[in-house]
């Protein structure tokens, strides 16, 4: 799709910051395993944790690809950043086009107005890291609701402002019966269950807390979390996640070529042995970055229908095909980054070196652990059971 002269001032404000704030920030963000507040505070400045939010409340009227593009750049400068800009958009994603209720609008305009963080409390302990499935319960009296949530992982849930949470409809509601809720974090009781202290996208501080709520009925989303999940949330996941991760893999081939490049400049101008390697994993790299920006300009497209989609969206070919991106992209990043640090050899495993990677294969590492890839591969064999060969 063609961007508009906006959204191009929009993503080179994000370059910006991800040159000037984020990457002068990234390795005391890592080393110390801190919430990237200097990146995220200036996003804030430039009203772009509301980037997504409708133009009539306000927002920017951003596209899932002018979104896409942003969480690269953050991603070539801080994976953590990246990460907690593309987790707080697919948040902001399922409002936009689920809480159509006058809670909801209410609550985008403050959005808008106070760049509130919002933070996923997807993870639950017992479920074995299934987002579909929901031990804990609304318990409802009245106009008043209460939940108790023992998230495993939380993102940067210090951090957030306001939590998205998945439960159970009510106490006798099938496990797959849920429904998500906003609360802000003043209505909630919290206690920390683990640390984090990760290998990698430290800066994204994870840890479990159990998160008690007490809301109201009107801060439950009105449409159904399957419809939810399978037209927004993994789809916005799936794209967003793997802009940022595309980010690193781009910077890892950057630095990786800047090494080669010097190699040959001291070697008088010689083509070194390591240019081949070069030549391979850059190969990798557009391969990687064709099948993101494809995809979000396919959901794009998609989502901009008379209908939004939604046939399609919800279609087994769609969820086959897009959890192929997200095994792909995050096969692919790690790969990448592994190729980047055998062409810059032990300069590039230093951690003081300018051609170092060791922080972007940390990071990379994630990515197949953010909904496993095993439990996708095994959702995926069992789609590919169900559609024929010419449906994708």
């Amino acid at each position: 799709m063609t961007l508009s002269p906006a959204a191009l001032d929009r993503i080179e404000a994000v370059r910006r910051i991800a040159r000037e704030v984020a990457g002068p920030a990234a390795v005391s963000v890592d080393k110390e395993g801190r919430f990237p507040r200097e990146a995220i505070d200036a996003l804030k400045a430039e009203k772009l944790l509301s980037a997504y939010v409708p133009e009539s409340l306000g927002g920017k009227g951003a596209s899932i690809v002018e979104l896409g593009l942003m969480c690269e750049a953050l991603g070539q400068r801080c994976a953590s950043a990246a990460m907690v800009f593309a987790m707080h958009q697919v948040q902001v994603a399922c409002l936009v086009r689920h809480g159509h209720t006058p809670y909801f609008q209410a609550y985008l305009n403050d959005l808008v107005r106070d760049q509130r963080l919002i933070a996923s409390v997807t993870s639950e302990a017992g479920v074995g890291g299934s987002v579909r499935t929901s031990i804990c319960n609304i318990e409802q009296e009245g106009d008043t609701c209460h939940v108790r949530k023992d998230g495993t992982v939380v993102s940067y849930g210090e951090d957030g402002e306001d939590f998205l949470m998945t439960v159970r409809r009510t106490n006798t509601s099938a496990a797959s019966d849920q429904a998500l809720v906003l609360v802000n974090k003043s209505q909630c009781s919290m206690q920390i269950t683990s640390t984090w202290d990760a290998m990698g996208m430290r800066g994204t501080c994870s840890p479990g807390y159990v998160i008690e709520a007490t809301f109201r009925p009107d801060q439950i989303v009105p449409d159904p979390f399957a419809d939810i999940n399978a037209h927004t949330m993994v789809p916005w996941a799936h794209i967003l996640w793997s802009s940022g991760w595309l980010g690193i893999a781009t910077d890892a081939v950057t630095r990786a070529r800047a090494f080669v490049r010097d190699t040959a400049k001291r070697m008088g101008g010689a083509t070194p042995p390591t240019a081949a390697r070069l030549s391979e994993v850059a190969s990798r790299l557009t391969l990687m970055r064709t099948q993101v920006r494809e995809r979000a300009a396919y959901y794009d497209m998609l989502t901009r229908q008379p209908d939004g989609g939604k046939d399609t969206l919800s279609s087994v070919g769609f969820a086959v095909e897009l959890n192929h991106l997200k095994l792909n992209a995050s096969e692919l990043v790690a790969e990448i980054c592994t190729k980047a640090l055998r062409i810059t050899g032990t300069t590039g495993y230093r951690n003081d070196s300018p051609y170092s990677v060791t922080r972007h294969l940390r990071d990379a590492h994630s990515a197949a652990l953010m909904i496993g890839n095993e439990r996708i591969h095994a959702a995926n064999g069992a789609l590919h059971l169900v559609f024929k060969d010419d449906v994708l």
